[in-house]
Parts: structure tokens; sequence; C-alpha cells
């Protein structure tokens, strides 16, 4: 009996602020279209809150789960979310469950910026409610084999580099490039 060394497939790692882009852009869309529902009041809108939630599972859970693991943000940034077994990543999209579970983790900080973001006029306090997310997600700079933030250790997922997307982020940096080339002449 012989045994056979399996070679594993190479998942490049997400960079950190490609990561926090698409976490951004995924964040901006929800905001927005909750925050229509948002009157002039300050505090607390349950009804805004629930349409965040709502917004939040969708873009993240059905449409990940659905599009070979890319949100909106995971897109636009060519990212997408695989799982990892015994610390070894997995070509596949995570199931339904573990991807509730990640998003619920992470949607639960988001929620509390945006509710941070709605009061901070009233309340500058209100900023405090940023350092969940902010702890969540900066677990990711401590892991330099994996870059995982707590909640894909919680939920055994892997944020990797993929080929399919739109790549706003190179669309942005050749932009820049051009700008600086023709501010110089």
């Amino acid at each position: 009996m012989t045994i056979e060394r399996v070679t594993q497939k190479h998942y490049p790692k997400a960079e950190i602020g490609r990561r926090g882009m698409a976490l951004g852009l995924d964040f901006l869309v929800v905001w927005l279209v909750s925050s229509l529902l948002g009157g002039g009041n300050v505090g607390i809108q349950f009804l805004q809150i629930l349409v965040f939630v709502i917004a939040w599972l969708v873009l993240r859970v059905v449409l990940v789960y659905n599009n070979q693991g890319q949100s909106l943000g995971r897109w636009a940034f060519d990212l997408k979310v695989l799982e990892v077994e015994d610390g070894q990543v997995v070509g596949r999209i995570p199931d339904l469950r573990s991807l509730l579970k990640r998003e619920a983790i992470v949607g639960c900080g988001a929620l509390l910026v945006s509710i941070a973001l709605s009061n901070i006029r009233a309340n500058p306090t209100a900023i405090l409610l940023v350092l969940p997310l902010a702890i969540d997600c900066a677990t990711a700079f401590s892991d330099t084999q994996m870059r995982q933030a707590l909640h894909d250790r919680y939920t055994g997922t892997f944020i990797v580099s993929s080929r399919r997307g739109y790549s706003l982020d190179i669309k942005l940096k050749r932009l820049v490039e051009n700008l600086r080339r023709n501010v110089r002449r």
C-alpha cells in the first residue's frame, strides 16, 4: 500500500484592503436602502433596522449562496468566500447555515455602525458602536497565515481572490494613474 500525495489547489489570500472595500461597498448599499425609510428623527428606528437586516441577509447570504460566493462588494473587488476544513481551504462555497452564522456576526456589527452613523450628530459617543465590528475585523491583521477575522474562524470560511468580477480596485488604480499622468503634463 502506497501513500499518494494529493496536490492542494492554491487559493490566493485576499488583501485586507480589498476585503475592507468590499465590506464597505456592501454596507453602503444596504445602509442607503435602509436610510431611505428613515425619517429625520434621531434615535433608533425599528423599521429602518428591519429593512437593514433583511437587505443584509439578501445581499450577503442569498446572493452569495447563489452567485458562486460573491456579494456585490466581493464581485466588484474580485473576491469570493470559500469553506475551510482542517486548516485547508476547500474549493466550495459554504453552506447556507455557515453563511447565515457568518453574516449574523458581521451584520450585527454593521447594524451597530449604521445606528452610530444615524445618531452621531445628537450623541457623539455613538461612535463607540463601531468597536464590535472593528474588533471582529481587526483579528485578520494578526492572523498572518490565513488572514481570518473572528467571524471567519467561527464559521470556517476564508476570503480568496477570484478571477471573476468587475475589478473595481484595479480600474480605480488605472484611473488615478491616468489622472496623475495627465496632471504632470
